[in-house]
């Protein structure tokens, strides 16, 4: 054998085993990794529910058509005691400005009055949940404008849906010095509007707002989605407000879990859960009734204030803009009617009406 191929040979061998550490380093620096990295994190940069979550039914396939077919059954009518007339909202909002309040503006969207700091949930005030013009219409409008809304010093986005952030309100929001609070990767579309207080959470992470005001981000039972390329490349989740020793939980979107009662247990009780009660009936689009992973209906959104050990919870997440196929207003009956099979009477199962504004001395003790 002449020494050039020996030399070839040996070259080879050299590069090959070389190749083979290299591949084995960085398949053990990826492992390590891996197995540091919390559940919910996926390898890809994507995220996923907790351990043992419920999965979307692969049956489940949608169709616009069919919706929409089935979406004209349905009573539009607006009930007159749906809706605060809004010279009382005004009214109350002047009343009560020096009192702790809750005051529902509609959907998800609440304002939260804790002593010298106002939050606002999840504020959508657009006429439509989706891009531009497209997306569902508002069934009932804002118990308040964005330009009638108090300061507001504590901005919450709980996930990227289009019903929950919302761009016209993010774009126009009239008070961007706002500390800002959400999910991972959601922060650019904050930053690139003027906020400058902006907090983007992983679950179980705790800002302390002030001396009185501490807010974790907790996991929830959801999904994100904005364009047919970003599925779940976002985070999402629940916010828990922790105010001078009293607690409340909001739940915003979420499907039932086995997490739940394990955040009973290390965060529990709770004195107030706002919880979805609505769209969670997408029949015969979905081949069963009143049954969504990721929205919970009337009994199991009690089930998890149950598992939270909530002493009051406060149905949201309906009568606003017609998401799914149950009667509209059935979701609030369905409440309060269920509310004693899981350990809560009637006048603990809360709804609001859009615009209704309450001190919160009269909700929780």
């Amino acid at each position: 054998m002449n020494k050039l191929l020996v030399k070839k040979i040996k070259r080879f061998i050299v590069s090959n085993f070389l190749s083979i550490l290299i591949s084995i380093f960085i398949y053990n620096c990826v492992t390590i990794a891996m197995e540091k990295m919390p559940y919910h994190h996926l390898p890809d940069g994507t995220f996923r529910n907790p351990e043992g979550s419920p999965k979307r039914d692969s049956n489940f396939k949608w169709s616009f058509k069919i919706f929409n077919q089935e979406k004209k059954k349905l009573d539009m009518t607006v009930p007159k005691e749906h809706v605060v007339d809004k010279g009382k909202v005004l009214s109350d909002l002047e009343q009560f400005k020096n009192e702790n309040y809750i005051a529902w503006i509609g959907h998800a969207t609440f304002l939260i009055k804790l002593g010298n700091t106002t939050i606002i949930t999840d504020p959508v005030f657009s006429k439509n949940a989706g891009p531009l013009i497209f997306g569902p219409k508002r069934f009932t409008p804002p118990g308040l404008k964005l330009n009638e809304i108090p300061n507001v010093d504590v901005f919450l986005l709980t996930h990227n849906h289009y019903d929950h952030q919302d761009m016209m309100t993010i774009r126009r929001f009239p008070y961007k010095n706002a500390k800002v609070m959400l999910p991972l990767k959601l922060g650019k579309y904050f930053t690139r509007n003027g906020y400058k207080d902006v907090n983007e959470m992983d679950w179980y992470d705790e800002i302390i707002v002030n001396e009185k005001l501490k807010i974790t981000f907790l996991p929830a039972v959801h999904w994100s989605k904005r364009s047919l390329t970003d599925t779940n490349k976002t985070l999402w989740g629940n916010f828990l407000i922790d105010y001078d020793g009293k607690k409340f939980l909001f739940a915003c979107d979420t499907g039932i879990g086995n997490i739940y009662k394990d955040l009973g247990d290390k965060y529990g009780p709770i004195d107030l859960t706002f919880i979805n009660i609505g769209a969670y009936n997408f029949y015969p689009i979905m081949p069963y009734k009143d049954k969504s992973a990721y929205h919970t209906n009337p009994e199991e959104a009690l089930e998890i204030a149950k598992d939270l050990k909530s002493k009051k919870v406060i149905g949201m997440h309906w009568g606003t803009f017609v998401l799914s196929l149950e009667p509209i207003m059935e979701p609030p009956v369905r409440f309060k009617e269920n509310a004693e099979k899981y350990g809560f009477t009637k006048e603990e199962a809360l709804i609001f009406k859009i615009g209704q504004i309450t001190k919160l001395n009269d909700i929780i003790d």
